[in-house]
């Protein structure tokens, strides 16, 4: 697909996604279900507003980012807030959080969710993040989660991400890489991009990606194997493996082939 196709999949995936508050792996998993499962202590599922968790992360990056008082964190893909909220608490009053998403919806349902909890030190901006629409070294922190795979340009991200950050700013990111390329019907599948796989990159080629846009001390801090359950259990998956035929052994091989990842870097 091409890039402007992809993205416009995208936007339309998650708009209905925002709209319905269904998540990437769905059934009968709720969204606070995945959040135990993907890192999030049950304080933390319960601190944020009502609606903001629509279960479409990987990981917890805000758990990981040793975040400061006082500090600027720009979230990547910020969806309906879940990241933002949470790093809000740990920034306190005197820092800021910035969430961009390039989903009208979102945008609108984060920034309701802010208001009616009365989240003074959150903003969400319309934008891609490919094209930052933030200052060049601004930001303290730069975090994502399971976003920058549905990206058709990566190291555009990381170029972005490096640009905000200011000297010395770090990245926290959880999102979903390969182990080996996926079969070609898959990768052209339009229900397996919005469903956070068919856009995902190879591990090494996403490393190489960060390193590449000026980043040091680049870290895998955590990798897990993709849930299975997630293709088993959810709706888009399961649209995926009998669009495409797949055997219950392809579908095996298919989430073997895929991995969680937290990577940790930081700007010079």
């Amino acid at each position: 697909m091409k890039d402007e196709t992809v993205k416009k999949v995208v936007r339309e995936g998650y708009a209905k996604i925002a709209k319905q508050e269904t998540s990437c792996c769905g059934g009968a998993t709720s969204a606070k279900d995945i959040g135990r499962r993907i890192g999030y202590t049950e304080e933390e599922l319960q601190a944020v507003p009502e609606g903001a968790n629509l279960g479409l992360g990987c990981g917890n990056p805000v758990a990981l980012s040793s975040l400061q008082e006082g500090e600027t964190v720009l979230d990547l893909g910020s969806g309906a807030g879940f990241d933002c909220f949470l790093a809000a608490s740990k920034v306190g009053p005197r820092g800021r959080v910035i969430g961009v998403d390039m989903t009208p919806e979102m945008i609108d349902k984060a920034r309701d969710n802010a208001r009616k909890s009365k989240f003074a030190n959150v903003e969400f901006r319309l934008g891609e993040i490919e094209n930052l629409p933030a200052g060049d070294g601004t930001v303290d922190v730069v975090i994502s989660n399971c976003v920058i795979n549905l990206a058709p340009d990566k190291r555009r991200v990381f170029k972005e991400a490096f640009r905000v950050l200011k000297p010395g700013g770090r990245v926290m990111i959880s999102d979903i890489v390969l182990l080996k390329e996926l079969p070609d019907l898959v990768r052209k599948s339009v229900e397996a991009y919005i469903g956070c796989i068919s856009g995902a990159t190879l591990k090494d080629k996403y490393i190489g990606a960060i390193r590449a846009a000026g980043f040091e001390k680049v870290k895998i801090v955590d990798e897990t194997r993709y849930p299975v359950e997630c293709m088993t259990d959810d709706p888009v998956a399961k649209r995926i493996i009998r669009k495409l035929r797949m055997s219950a052994e392809e579908a095996r091989d298919l989430a073997s082939s895929i991995v969680s990842v937290k990577v940790s870097a930081v700007k010079p």
